[in-house]
């Protein structure tokens, strides 16, 4: 199954969140059920990556976007650690800064868009600017609904500079949001992820949904596009971004730089003389 067709939001279409299974998974049936598959992806994102450093032409921007406990930090460290951290970089959006707050809202963004040759991964991002900001008015509706056509221009200049642009909503239903918490309460390694905010956003979960439902709809483009990833399910939300990611990764057809050197030379100057009675090396 080829996961970008099932689960892109297409440009210009509209959506409804309500309509979609988070609990989706696919034609597999479990966590081992795909693990081999996953496996598989991982490799293949490790050898992309090398190419897409060494190649040089290219930079990948991943965007994550989801509710509390959708699995933005699941993905990083179970997806997007697979790739080598010399050309990886992971960007947690929080509170703006007073210093961010005196810039337009897309400066503090702009500062951590991957060079080319590197993965740049958003864990929350301008994305924030009409999520956070529109269910509870940090700004006026005239200022946070102008910035979906701001955030496209943005998006579209990035893709014209030779950056490919992913972006993933993660989505769960409130039910396992909750199961989520609980979990986390009774782990001693992750009850530091807790806090009371987390309980008190979920009286908000509708205003939400019509934000992220707006964000979709207005913010998926052909150089952008939007994926909606069932995410109830760990091990399939890891096999959908791997799989998307992987099959983008290909399509940009990217090949090792060749040689700048004269290899032959090199073997005959170094490696032959090493081989040779005299040379310090053979003895």
């Amino acid at each position: 199954m080829d996961l970008r067709e099932k689960l892109i939001v297409r440009p210009g279409s509209s959506i409804k969140l309500s309509h979609v299974d988070a609990s989706f998974h696919g034609h597999f049936s479990s966590q081992e059920d795909a693990s081999s598959e996953i496996t598989r992806n991982l490799a293949k994102l490790d050898e992309l990556q090398q190419k897409l450093y060494a190649e040089k032409k290219h930079a990948v921007l991943v965007v994550l976007q989801g509710i509390d406990a959708a699995g933005k930090d699941g993905t990083c460290w179970h997806v997007l650690s697979a790739m080598n951290p010399q050309g990886t970089a992971v960007t947690g959006f929080k509170t703006p800064t007073p210093e961010e707050s005196r810039h337009d809202f897309l400066w503090r963004i702009h500062r951590h868009v991957p060079e080319l040759g590197t993965v740049g991964v958003f864990n929350r991002s301008h994305y924030e600017d009409v999520l956070v900001v529109r269910v509870h008015d940090l700004a006026p509706r005239e200022v946070w609904s102008r910035r979906y056509d701001q955030i496209n221009a943005f998006e579209e200049s990035l893709a014209l500079q030779n950056v490919t642009i992913l972006k993933f909503f993660l989505y769960i239903t409130p039910e396992e949001q909750l199961e989520r918490f609980r979990r986390r309460l009774d782990d001693p390694a992750r009850q530091w992820k807790i806090s009371d905010a987390d309980y008190k956003e979920r009286s908000f979960w509708d205003q939400y949904i019509e934000a992220y439902e707006a964000m979709l709809e207005k913010c998926s483009t052909a150089h952008a596009p939007w994926y909606v990833i069932p995410s109830n399910h760990k091990w399939f939300r890891n096999l959908a971004v791997s799989q998307i990611l992987e099959n983008t990764l290909l399509d940009l057809k990217m090949e090792l730089p060749k040689p700048t050197v004269d290899l032959e030379q090199i073997r005959r100057e170094y490696h032959s003389a090493a081989k040779s009675p005299s040379h310090p090396e053979s003895k």
